[in-house]
């Protein structure tokens, strides 16, 4: 189907664009009321993504309400582990929790690799659902967790501002980190090239725990896994965002992927100039910059795309928006990037 708005995907692939896309990390639930509306339905998070109708729902309200230039499917990166045999919960105002986690070979031998399709055919199916309600109006983005961060919940068995269980892991029984990430990375492979065969346009890798680890561990346990699924997926761009990953961004640049996302901490000049003029860059603005009035939100954004000028850029936010954040502050965000990032480009 030819899409209406494909400025995402040309931006991805470094071509000419009369504006810069726009979009926003957690974009689909949080901040809406029609998401609040739709999630007091159901049970809580787990069942909202497991119903392929309301995920499809869900994703396809910023595209409606926000006048995005992309959806992203409604899911969570810890779909993966599920479907390689560890099953989690998702604790109301707490987070992720797994009730059994990775701290043995015998734990690892009771795992699978997951095909993707068949284990996690509620999200295949969100994506088909998802693809034909929007009609090519806009492309349609698929994402899974990055390895490294998948281990540290497997291993963990929660979120951590520490992560030394799966920290000391990396250190003691190197061999078995690398049996499990070479497991996840297998199964992120496939989930992937599902989500592409189902209709996503382009995939994210998210990496939200790059920076806790040091540089070397980074390179040996967590971009290396990265590298392999850049080099698997082949049918469409690819963009990995590595939150805190500052110290890796030379290395980033040499991935196999299209677009870089920079988190709020990343200087944005200096970014260009480690990752070079090759890669596309996506972000940064700093989601709290939306907690500002809305003149202060724009003047922001105006700031953030004078410093990523007329090259290749993707607008996001550092990160996720944050839930209460107001929509129309949002709203500012995205109408300012349109606006401004036309405005740039007629200068030119």
């Amino acid at each position: 189907m030819q899409l209406k708005n494909d400025l995402l995907l040309r931006a991805a692939r470094g071509e000419q664009v009369e504006r810069t896309p726009v979009w926003l990390m957690r974009q689909a639930g949080r901040i809406l009321p029609e998401y609040r509306e739709v999630r007091s339905s159901v049970s809580g998070f787990i069942e909202l993504a497991q119903t392929p109708s309301l995920a499809a729902e869900v994703t396809l309200q910023p595209v409606d309400l926000l006048g995005v230039d992309a959806a992203i499917i409604f899911s969570d990166i810890l779909v993966i582990p599920e479907a390689m045999g560890l099953p989690y919960e998702m604790i109301e105002k707490r987070g992720p929790r797994f009730p059994n986690t990775v701290s043995s070979a015998a734990d690892l031998d009771k795992l699978r690799i997951a095909d993707g399709v068949d284990d996690l055919s509620y999200v295949i199916e969100a994506i088909k659902i998802t693809k034909k309600a929007l009609n090519g109006r806009v492309p349609l983005i698929g994402f899974a967790g990055a390895p490294w961060t998948i281990f540290a919940y497997m291993v963990e068995g929660s979120g951590s501002k520490t992560f030394s269980k799966s920290r000391a892991m990396l250190y003691q029984e190197p061999v078995l980190a690398e049996r499990l990430l070479d497991m996840i990375t297998k199964s992120t492979i496939n989930y992937l090239k599902a989500q592409i065969a189902a209709g996503a346009d382009i995939v994210q890798i998210f990496d939200s725990w790059a920076g806790i680890l040091p540089p070397d561990h980074y390179q040996k346990y967590a971009l290396k896994y990265i590298s392999e699924i850049c080099d698997a997926i082949t049918e469409v761009p690819v963009t990995v965002f590595a939150k805190g990953a500052f110290f890796a961004r030379e290395e980033m640049a040499k991935l196999n992927c299209e677009t870089i996302g920079l988190d709020w901490n990343m200087g944005i000049a200096e970014s260009r100039r480690l990752i070079g003029d090759q890669k596309t860059l996506q972000g940064n603005l700093d989601p709290a910059a939306l907690y500002g009035s809305a003149a202060e939100v724009e003047a922001a954004t105006k700031r953030m795309l004078d410093q990523f000028g007329t090259g290749r850029h993707i607008a996001n936010l550092g990160h996720g928006v944050y839930p209460d954040i107001d929509p129309e502050k949002v709203r500012v965000f995205i109408n300012t990037v349109k606006e401004y990032s036309s405005q740039l480009r007629e200068k030119v």
